[in-house]
């Protein structure tokens, strides 16, 4: 409640303030709040946001502009005059300016590193010279190197002389003379350390690295697996280039999940927020996959036309049919997003497909079990109240029971080796979306659904 009232009063001073359109009065207002609160106002009022920014120290613009919306750094950039927006992009943080960049069309971009000066210039180009995608593109150049033959004395004397503009001065990264990478040393050891100790002796040689050409997935998981804030990254002459910060993998990892629900969803993922994307871009983006699940949902139509005559002469079976695929088809959409994801955080591997199997043939007969004898005393209670399905009314109820069974057996098996299959065959998972998933099992699931009923009904309505 209080945080409530805090933030009421917040935008209210704003509005009173912005309405003087005094800058000194402004300029101050905005320099002494929070981050998060000026981020919250450009929020707030979208029409102030490239006014907000313009009036703030830059050091406190740059460390706000990183948090916003991407289409509202799109906004910013364009509607600031040319020499504060070149202030604003030599004073980011080079992996946060080419994460901006490289969302831009390539006209722009042009345009933009036009502003940079020589050294942040020749720096970005240098980023946006590394595959999309990869370790490259989410380095920075600012971090503290010392020389292995240094003293602790010197190492601090460099700290105070660089540390300003470093990105982090919790790692210190050790190199030689050829700029080798050769080990990290957290900051809490330099500190204790007697000033005349050598780097050499510090070091434990206990080191993880990164190579520039790594895919920003894999820095992902090496983070996870290892308590860093930051990594160092190398090229093939184990020349140290750059570092990378948590803060930048987290931000990919948060990326990488939105592209993933997207692509469970059945569409291709978006690589612009939704309400900035065109119409006509959007469509391209959904219609492809619609497509292919209409394509496949007309294999259904062709199988239901292939039973033909079986479902004339017991009508009753294709009252059950919407019954039996969509049961298969939630079991397997289930499947493939407990899947998906554990993929995705690197909970199983291709090599654990044996191990899932098992896991997903158990479960799929527990499931299938349990739907199926839900589905038979369903089927017997009612004919029993009211007579519905006549004398046959068992075999009616054993048929729907067991392809219930096998059904969900075969959802839960699909769902699950798919994404692992388009893993292996070097596709993106996440496309075995669930939708995708429930058409493949639709079409099958009534194959088996009509196969157990000839072999429990043969001879009597069929």
């Amino acid at each position: 409640m209080a945080e409530e009232k805090e933030e009421i009063t917040l935008l209210e001073d704003f509005k009173e303030i912005i309405a003087t359109d005094d800058t000194l009065r402004i300029r101050k207002f905005l320099n002494d709040q929070n981050i998060s609160d000026v981020a919250e106002l450009i929020n707030q009022f979208p029409e102030y946001e490239s006014q907000i920014i313009g009036n703030m120290n830059v050091h406190r613009a740059v460390s706000v502009f990183k948090i916003l919306d991407l289409s509202t750094q799109k906004n910013i950039i364009h509607e600031l005059p040319p020499y504060k927006t070149a202030e604003l992009l030599n004073e980011l943080p080079a992996d946060d300016r080419t994460a901006f960049l490289e969302e831009l069309p390539s006209e722009v971009v042009k345009e933009l590193i036009r502003l940079l000066n020589p050294e942040e210039r020749r720096i970005t180009l240098s980023l946006l010279g590394y595959p999309e995608g990869s370790v490259g593109r989410l380095m920075t150049p600012d971090y503290i190197a010392v020389q292995v033959d240094w003293n602790v004395k010197e190492v601090l004397d460099h700290i105070r002389e660089v540390g300003k503009a470093s990105e982090t001065i919790d790692v210190i990264y050790v190199v030689n003379d050829k700029g080798e990478f050769i080990d990290d040393i957290r900051i809490r050891e330099i500190l204790l350390a007697s000033p005349e100790k050598l780097v050499d002796e510090i070091i434990d040689y206990r080191f993880i690295t990164l190579h520039v050409n790594d895919d920003q997935e894999i820095a992902n998981e090496v983070f996870k697996m290892n308590n860093r804030v930051a990594l160092p990254v190398i090229d093939d002459k184990n020349i140290l280039l750059g570092i990378i910060t948590i803060d930048d993998v987290l931000w990919v990892a948060s990326e990488e999940f939105s592209e993933d629900i997207q692509k469970i969803g059945g569409t291709e993922a978006l690589d612009e927020p939704y309400l900035e994307m065109p119409i006509l871009k959007l469509f391209k983006k959904r219609v492809v996959w619609l497509i292919v699940l209409f394509l496949g949902e007309m294999l259904t139509a062709t199988a239901m036309g292939y039973f033909e005559d079986e479902i004339a002469k017991a009508v009753v079976l294709a009252t059950f049919i919407p019954l039996i695929i969509s049961s298969g088809g939630n079991t397997g959409s289930q499947a493939s997003t407990l899947i998906i994801q554990a993929m995705a955080l690197g909970e199983i591997t291709i090599s654990d497909w044996w191990r899932v199997m098992r896991r997903e043939i158990i479960s799929g007969i527990l499931l299938g079990s349990v739907l199926g004898l839900i589905g038979f005393i369903r089927l017997e209670v009612w004919n029993g109240i009211f007579n519905t399905y006549g004398e046959h009314g068992t075999q009616i109820g054993l048929a729907v029971g067991f392809s219930l069974l096998c059904v969900v057996l075969w959802g839960t098996v699909t769902g699950s080796m798919l994404p692992m299959i388009l893993k292996k065959l070097g596709a993106d998972p996440a496309t075995s979306s669930a939708p995708f998933v429930a058409t493949l099992v639709d079409v099958t699931g009534l194959v088996i659904y009509f196969s157990m009923a000839y072999l429990f009904m043969s001879g009597t309505l069929l």
